[in-house]
């Protein structure tokens, strides 16, 4: 009925719409499970390409066949058009010619001898003409085009067909028949052709889909299903997946997997590793804060020994023993826990080396000649703390590099944007097999029994400090290393840089 409202209403009257969701809910049940499925994708993207080539090649199969009909309408009409050759006068009888004409199934037939002679077989009244097909010199788009002129054809429609006749019988030969059977013909066998390409195509598509199915996919499940499980419990051995022989990408990708899953099962355990000895070391830091706790009541008591020498070391060990205190402190900062902030502030720089090399322990056994080349006047913006175990590990690992003797030379110098500080030894060089994990925790120590820790830790704190630690060069002749601790910016700078 017109005007008929279908809007719904709720239960207190409110207008509503169907909401957009249910509509499309048995359209998404039904694709959802080709989303989840590469085995479903498959085998519907195979159908879709074989009717898509069936396609392809149905145009021209439909012209060939149309032009295949009409060809033997021909060959009929001129094997009817033999009775006039041998007739009085090329004249047959009305009986002898409507049978001819039945079994060419054509209104009229005309043979075109020569110029002036014609052979003539048609009804007294034959019926009007409605289209003229010339397939004397048709090409492929002339049958494409005349396929689907015929294909659209109404009912009862005559067409004339003009054609050369077979075994050069003529110079060409003319036909006027009803183009409905053509027509229902052309429709029959478009039936015939979609139903094979159906068949053809389920066919195709089930066999490649068994056939990827087995090559593929299946593998490919495989991959996937390992790795789920892999990171439900990557410490779990037995879920890591055993390549295959196959030494196509699969196989490749398998391989690949295995190696991939190793190495997260060894990062995993190393961390695991971690974590025991940073528990470990936590409980052995307690106890040795109270060790040193008590040593350092011990040396309170001996700044009131009146004697010259221990009033000289005192100040020294006083400075030791708290500078190890603080050190058990911030222990784990690297694992766990973060390193505290720098706390800068403007330090001569002579007065932290010379420290941190009288801590590194070199005597005259040492035989190492240690040379300074650092302004007394050069100051440098920095924590102490951090540079000084950052110069306490670079100097200790120049001792130890140079266990039969040899020269330290540290140089420093003011920069524009900031300070330079080289440390030269003329150890033996550090190995190429450590040189590549140089600043990795456990991974850079060149000495037995070392942990590498200390060039890691000083990487971290000079770039808590914004400035960079390299190995400059190494080999037989010495090692050099450079640290770069930048200079803070002023007031105005930081300013200027908000402003931009």
């Amino acid at each position: 009925m017109i005007g008929h409202d279908e809007r719904q209403t709720d239960g207190d009257g409110a207008e509503g719409s169907v909401e957009p969701d249910v509509a499309a809910g048995p359209l998404r049940r039904l694709v959802a499970p080709l989303r989840r499925s590469l085995s479903a994708q498959l085998l519907v993207l195979t159908i879709l390409f074989v009717m898509l080539a069936e396609i392809l090649i149905f145009v021209p199969s439909l012209s060939n066949f149309r032009d295949t009909w009409i060809q033997q309408r021909l060959a009929r009409a001129q094997i009817a058009t033999l009775a006039l050759e041998v007739a009085p006068d090329n004249i047959v009888s009305t009986r002898l010619r409507d049978e001819l004409l039945e079994n060419a199934e054509a209104f009229a037939v005309v043979l075109h001898r020569d110029a002036a002679r014609r052979l003539i077989l048609r009804d007294d009244m034959p019926p009007a003409i409605n289209v003229t097909y010339d397939l004397r010199d048709a090409t492929f788009m002339d049958l494409v085009i005349g396929m689907i002129d015929s294909m659209m054809a109404s009912d009862g429609r005559i067409v004339r067909v003009i054609e050369r006749p077979r075994f050069e019988g003529g110079d060409f030969i003319e036909i006027v028949f009803d183009e409905t059977p053509l027509r229902d013909a052309m429709y029959s066998y478009s039936a015939n052709i979609l139903t094979l390409s159906i068949f053809i195509s389920i066919l195709t598509a089930s066999l490649v889909f068994l056939a990827l199915n087995r090559f593929l996919v299946v593998p490919m499940r495989r991959i996937t299903e390992n790795m789920v499980s892999f990171s439900e419990k990557p410490d779990d051995a037995s879920r890591m997946i055993v390549p295959s022989a196959r030494l196509d990408e699969i196989g490749v990708a398998e391989r690949e997997l295995a190696d991939l899953q190793a190495q997260v099962r060894s990062t995993l355990n190393q961390q695991s590793r971690l974590a025991a000895l940073g528990t470990a070391i936590s409980k052995i830091n307690h106890d040795l804060r109270n060790i040193l706790a008590n040593a350092q009541l011990i040396s309170d008591r001996l700044a009131g020994i009146d004697d010259p020498a221990v009033q000289n070391l005192a100040p020294r060990l006083f400075a030791s023993i708290d500078r190890a205190i603080n050190l058990c402190t911030s222990t784990l900062k690297f694992g766990s826990a973060e390193e505290a902030p720098p706390v800068r502030r403007k330090v001569k720089l002579s007065e932290l080396v010379t420290e941190a090399i009288e801590a590194v322990g070199i005597t005259d056994e040492n035989a190492i000649n240690v040379r300074f080349e650092i302004d007394d006047d050069l100051e440098i913006d920095a924590d102490p703390d951090h540079m000084f175990r950052v110069l306490l590990n670079l100097g200790r690992n120049a001792v130890q590099a140079m266990e039969r003797g040899g020269d330290l030379l540290i140089r420093a110098r003011s920069e524009e944007s900031g300070v330079t500080i080289d440390l030269r030894d003329t150890g033996p060089g550090i190995p190429d097999i450590a040189r590549e994990r140089l600043f990795q925790p456990f991974g850079g120590s060149t000495r037995q029994g070392g942990t590498g820790l200390g060039l890691a830790i000083s990487a971290d704190l000079v770039r808590a400090h914004g400035g960079t630690l390299e190995l400059v060069e190494t080999g037989e002749q010495g090692t050099l290393f450079r640290v770069h601790i930048p200079s803070r910016p002023d007031a105005a700078q930081v300013r200027s840089r908000a402003a931009q």
